[in-house]
């Protein structure tokens, strides 16, 4: 609870460039289609042993929040700073949160080119069908547009918007598999293959899965945008938004992951849009919402980016804040994205590796471990175990699953072609 005696502040934060300090005028809704946007994206156990902790885990990050009285820890950096030090805190956390979001937006630029260029491909049979790096290209010149928007706030419209689609889109994918039946000779057994190969191909999955809930990437900055008093602090609408965004996320992955299987096997694509085609009309539908969701996830893991480039360039490099800033700072990320983007479109395997690198750190284990730094639960009380909980299986997928992503990039590049 914040100290009535003690006015708001940022005591870990950097002095942010903008006059006024940030706004903090979101409703808790807001919260919960930011943080659905955020996360869904598309081993059954190990997917709700997944939801459950990293619920817990979100839990945490809300409530450390404010857990200094008079403070606001708006970024995960601060949070990290006020944890583990001022020196060592940046070194923990910032890589693993800049992983986490520079690898969302490359994934959400391959996806939003394909998904793009599948409804093409079905919405317009006769028209002349271009390569699938000039529809990333093409959803890479929207953010250049949409990038220029100022802050969380300004991009509500377009994550609710995305947050709307994530779950039609997912609806649809499942009552389609469901509406189409399972494919002729489906097999469940695994894909004959050595060993060795079957169990790196479990380690990309571990990483996949981790990939489904990198919100936590981004939550205290979409916290930040929530005011906040001694009587209603901002943890209590920011956990409404996210049991919301919770509840959501288990409508659109379970009946899909569940469904998808039971219709494909062992053939089921990383995207089941993709194996779907009857009907037209549908199947087109569904792959134009998935655009527009990943239009509105890339620009949640970008505004974070963009304030620290920003912060960066007007303390080192003394760059006047305003317009021509954004301009420069946000066009070059967008542009850098965008590169990587079309040149390395492998969009499972890079699941894979992100979300082992970068996602099961940040919402698996690095907020158990500061729980458990700042709260200091008691030993062995069942608090502390479930941290410790969280934290074993958080080091074991992100050891397995960044394995098995660079095995797999390595393994499949002879089927890669780069610009296609």
């Amino acid at each position: 609870m914040i100290s009535a005696s003690s006015p708001s502040k940022e005591v870990q934060s950097e002095q942010k460039w903008v006059e006024n300090g940030p706004q903090r005028r979101a409703k808790w809704w807001y919260s919960t289609f930011h943080t659905v946007t955020a996360m869904i994206g598309a081993g059954t156990l190990m997917l709700l042993l997944s939801w459950l902790l990293t619920l817990n885990s979100m839990w945490q990050l809300i409530q450390l929040h404010e857990c200094v009285p008079g403070t606001r820890f708006d970024r995960y950096i601060d949070l990290g700073r006020h944890a583990f030090g001022p020196k060592l805190g940046p070194w923990i956390v910032l890589p693993q949160q800049l992983i986490v979001q520079v690898g969302c937006d490359i994934v959400y630029m391959v996806t939003g080119g394909k998904c793009l260029k599948k409804f093409m491909e079905i919405a317009c049979t006769n028209c002349t069908q271009l390569k699938q790096s000039y529809w990333i290209l093409i959803f890479g010149a929207i953010h250049f547009f949409l990038s220029q928007l100022p802050n969380f706030n300004s991009v509500a419209a377009v994550s609710l918007a995305a947050a709307v689609m994530s779950l039609s889109y997912s609806t649809i994918s499942w009552v389609a598999c469901l509406g189409r039946g399972r494919i002729e000779n489906v097999s469940y057994e695994y894909k004959k293959t050595s060993r060795m190969d079957l169990m790196f191909r479990v380690f990309n999955a571990l990483g996949e899965i981790s990939f489904a809930f990198a919100g936590h990437a981004v939550a205290l900055e979409i916290q930040a945008t929530i005011p906040s008093t001694p009587e209603k602090p901002s943890k209590i609408p920011m956990w409404k938004g996210a049991i919301g965004a919770y509840f959501i996320n288990a409508i659109c992955y379970f009946p899909v992951a569940l469904i998808g299987y039971w219709a494909f096997g062992r053939d089921v694509q990383d995207n089941v849009l993709m194996a779907l085609e009857r009907p037209a009309w549908l199947i087109a539908s569904a792959n134009l919402m998935v655009f527009i969701h990943v239009v509105g996830s890339y620009q949640i893991y970008a505004m974070p980016i963009f304030d620290l480039i920003e912060r960066m360039m007007t303390k080192k490099f003394n760059f006047p804040p305003g317009l021509a800033l954004r301009l420069v700072a946000r066009t070059t990320y967008v542009a850098a994205t965008l590169f990587v983007g079309v040149t390395f479109p492998f969009f499972g395997d890079l699941l894979g590796f992100f979300g082992g690198f970068g996602f099961a750190p940040t919402s698996y284990f690095l907020p158990s471990i500061m729980w458990l730094i700042i709260k200091k639960p008691k030993r062995f009380s069942m608090n502390w175990f479930i941290n410790w909980v969280s934290i074993y299986v958080g080091v074991c997928i992100m050891m397995a699953s960044t394995i098995g992503g660079l095995r797999n990039i390595a393994a499949d590049a002879s089927t890669y072609s780069f610009y296609t």
